[in-house]
């Protein structure tokens, strides 16, 4: 594509993910229901109290200390972030 006139010089040498072989880890922690009602109970929260603090409804917290749902985005990384470090990494 440089030589083609495509893509200048400081384009080219530019390094983005697409050129890399390998992609970055995303986060595999899988937490279960029971995970996660004992991260909520160790901070000694109320589900409504531990679903504001990871802006998510009450609903959704029953559903993943349930097992109904499993958490997935934003909420599994802030999940993942209060397993290793505590509930004091995100307040």
């Amino acid at each position: 594509m440089r030589a083609s006139g495509l893509l200048t010089k400081a384009e080219h040498e530019k390094i983005t993910m697409r050129h890399k072989a390998e992609i970055p880890p995303a986060v595999k922690a899988s937490l279960t229901g029971r995970q996660i009602r004992a991260l909520r109970e160790h901070a000694n929260l109320s589900q409504a109290v531990f679903a504001r603090y990871l802006n998510l409804t009450v609903g959704y917290v029953s559903q993943l200390e349930r097992g109904v749902r499993r958490p997935t985005g934003p909420a599994l990384v802030l999940l993942d972030v209060i397993r290793r470090k505590g509930i004091e990494a995100i307040l």
